[in-house]
């Protein structure tokens, strides 16, 4: 079966007064229907702008260089903007970092639901309402009709949350893009804005693309993952070799910094230095300035992404080398 989305070798730049910079660098990647591929890294790495790429909301500086985008056989970059709009909302929607900036604050939450209903489904404003309201309780939010009545800043961040999460999926999308849903929410909340995005994907058989740093949401969500640095992908692989057998330095370094509940006492690695701007990008591999096994070669060459067992992806002069390997297994940051 062919896959729902399909991202092939995209590259998008901005227009800055410094000159065109490239924020992602040739990154491919596959969403099958029903799947949840989550899409890890630090800020900065190009994960949001990966997302924002396949709607084409990159604002007016913003532009996919080159690259493919296939949507159910549409080649998505290659749509005009009436044909994008008829996608957005209906078939792909999204779900956005704030919901505090992505609500519009003058109109009230019940208009803003059916808003969208009636931009892309066929129903009269009095079905739309009822829909919304439905929607509003679907997602755990009581007293549905009294909040529908109400403004952005009334209600909380979780309740925000899910009132992003009902507009999302109001016209039953086949792919939703969630991105850093749980950002800004307290730990119970989190939980419970998860745990509904699952329910809400087994129902409407939606396929996600999660957008996070927090490894914990990947473990809990994700079938597969993609590890971003610098614009680029460094890694792509199931969720359990991810967790068992991460192979480039990076995802490692980012493993090793999460704490464990059977040893709190364990003092946590971190990564030295930070992403580099996409502005002065490093010669050969992007990660080699903050990695403790960089050689020559790392600083000379950009590493491809080389395949080894089970279709694991790795961008990483180490993996070329099966005799490195081991070393690679036991790295540890300094």
């Amino acid at each position: 079966m062919k896959p729902l989305l399909e991202v092939d070798r995209l590259q998008t730049a901005f227009r800055t007064e410094q000159g065109e910079v490239t924020s992602v660098e040739e990154v491919s990647f596959r969403i099958g229907h029903g799947e949840t591929v989550a899409v890890v890294g630090e800020s900065g790495c190009g994960k949001s702008v990966t997302s924002l790429s396949i709607l084409n909301l990159l604002g007016k500086n913003g532009y996919i260089k080159s690259g493919k985008i296939t949507f159910e056989n549409r080649e998505l970059t290659r749509l005009n903007a009436e044909q994008l709009r008829r996608i957005r909302g209906k078939e792909i929607s999204m779900i956005f970092q704030d919901p505090m900036s992505s609500l519009n604050p003058v109109l009230t939450i019940g208009n803003q639901l059916t808003e969208t209903i009636l931009q892309h489904e066929d129903a009269s404003p009095g079905e739309a309402r009822e829909r919304a309201v439905y929607l509003l309780k679907r997602v755990g939010i009581a007293r549905a009709e009294a909040i529908a009545k109400q403004y952005p800043h009334s209600l909380s961040g979780g309740m925000r949350q899910r009132v992003m999460i009902a507009m999302a999926l109001a016209c039953r999308p086949k792919l939703l893009i969630a991105d850093e849903p749980t950002t800004a929410l307290d730990v119970t909340i989190q939980a419970q804005i998860l745990a509904l995005i699952k329910e809400l994907k087994e129902e409407f058989r939606t396929s996600i693309m999660l957008i996070t740093h927090d490894l914990g949401v990947v473990a809990e969500m994700a079938d597969r993952v993609l590890v971003m640095y610098a614009g680029q992908v460094v890694e792509e692989t199931d969720v359990y070799t991810l967790f068992e057998a991460a192979r480039h330095p990076y995802t490692q370094g980012l493993l090793s910094s999460i704490p464990h509940l059977d040893n709190p006492s364990e003092k946590l690695s971190s990564i030295p230095g930070s992403v580099p701007s996409i502005t002065q990008m490093p010669k050969g591999c992007r990660f080699q300035d903050r990695c403790a096994l960089a050689a020559d070669k790392c600083r000379r060459e950009c590493p491809p992404l080389f395949q080894t067992e089970n279709g694991h992806l790795v961008r990483c002069w180490l993996v070329e080398d099966e005799k490195h390997l081991s070393e690679l297994s036991s790295y540890a940051l300094h």
